[in-house]
């Protein structure tokens, strides 16, 4: 291994290539620190072009039920390349059972970037059968043992570490700054105010309350929905585009997702009192933030101090009558809304990708070498 250039493998199959985590903030930041990365990931499956001068594997996705050939593809991969690596980054638990099936112990060191808490997200994952979901989270909380003995942690939140023994390194999920610094929004854009939500549409992430707000702000304001929509909640977000209700983007790439934040008067994060939800602060909310969007937010404990100052409100959660009166009130004040956007950005600051990123370097450096 080269002490200034280590290789690196990463893979997923269960997240997009184009995940903004994976793609857009961790491989820049390792290719402009000067490491070697070749990205493993189901490009093919999702209908992604990868990005040109980075080198790829195509691997197939663990979807749903369908996840037995994505990890036999891994397998294979780790066993066929993974030894020309100095280090392998893996981003999904499943791949934690393609290390071992691949042999811990004849593959260079091995990294799990711990995303969520998978166990407490079972409730949320309709593929699993409920009567099997604790019998599930059993064995993800072994296999999570497993790996606190046999592989490095990184941690996406503070509050994953009351899940694991050891002290294991943190690179936080915050967004890259935007060009200039924190952005400037709610400008004057034509026709009606736009109120936007980011990120994936699911019941437990408050789609029906999204839902029955966009009926509710009427034409008083757009509610714009930005990112996939689970397939147990389509056809509700299908029929509340069909009545006008709400405008949905559908998934879009990171950077194309965060254009459309600017001029934005309202975000919202409406997600509801779940264990996976409570010990993470949404990469949303800082994004607002930093793009200076006045946040409408349920009260999760990492999200009520960065909103103490007024740069946005939290309503409580499942409160669509709350959620309604905040929002209008950055709608039609205009005053409370130049208040909010100033302390949208006075919050934002600090809270970006380049000190977490040079904590990645840090610790792939050290467990490389």
């Amino acid at each position: 291994m080269s002490a200034s250039a280590p290789r690196v493998l990463v893979v997923t199959v269960v997240h997009r290539p184009d995940d903004a985590r994976i793609l857009h903030r961790q491989i820049p930041t390792l290719r402009a620190a000067g490491l070697a990365v070749t990205y493993a990931a189901p490009w093919a499956a999702v209908g992604v072009t990868p990005p040109d001068g980075l080198a790829v594997r195509d691997l197939p996705r663990a979807v749903g039920r369908r996840r037995l050939a994505a990890l036999r593809a891994a397998v294979r991969l780790l066993r066929a390349e993974a030894t020309a690596h100095d280090l392998v980054l893996v981003h999904d638990p499943e791949l934690l059972l393609a290390v071992r099936s691949a042999g811990v112990g004849r593959l260079p060191p091995v990294v799990w970037d711990v995303h969520e808490d998978p166990a407490a997200a079972l409730r949320h994952r309709a593929w699993v059968p409920r009567p099997l979901r604790p019998l599930v989270a059993g064995a993800v909380h072994g296999l999570e043992r497993w790996a606190e003995r046999r592989v490095h942690l990184v941690l996406a939140e503070d509050g994953y570490r009351e899940r694991f023994r050891g002290d294991h390194p943190v690179v936080r999920n915050r967004p890259v700054a935007p060009a200039g610094g924190v952005a400037t929004a709610g400008v004057a854009t034509a026709g009606s105010p736009r109120v936007v939500h980011l990120g994936r549409l699911s019941t437990g992430r408050g789609v029906d309350a999204l839902l029955a707000l966009g009926r509710r702000l009427g034409p008083d304001a757009r509610l714009e929905l930005i990112g996939d929509a689970d397939p147990e909640v389509r056809d509700r977000v299908a029929a509340a585009v069909q009545e006008g209700a709400v405008v949905h983007h559908g998934y879009l790439p990171s950077d194309r997702a965060l254009a459309l934040l600017a001029g934005a008067r309202v975000g919202l994060c409406l997600l509801a009192d779940e264990p996976n939800y409570r010990v993470s602060l949404p990469t949303k909310v800082v994004e607002y933030l930093a793009h200076g969007v006045p946040v409408v937010a349920t009260p999760l404990p990492a999200v009520v101090p960065l909103l103490a100052d007024g740069a946005g409100a939290v309503v409580p959660f499942g409160d669509v009558d709350a959620a309604e009166v905040a929002v209008r009130t950055l709608l039609t004040d205009d005053d409370a809304h130049a208040r909010a956007v100033a302390r949208a950005r006075a919050a934002a600051a600090g809270l970006t990708w380049a000190a977490e990123g040079d904590r990645l370097v840090a610790a792939l450096r050290g467990w490389a070498a």
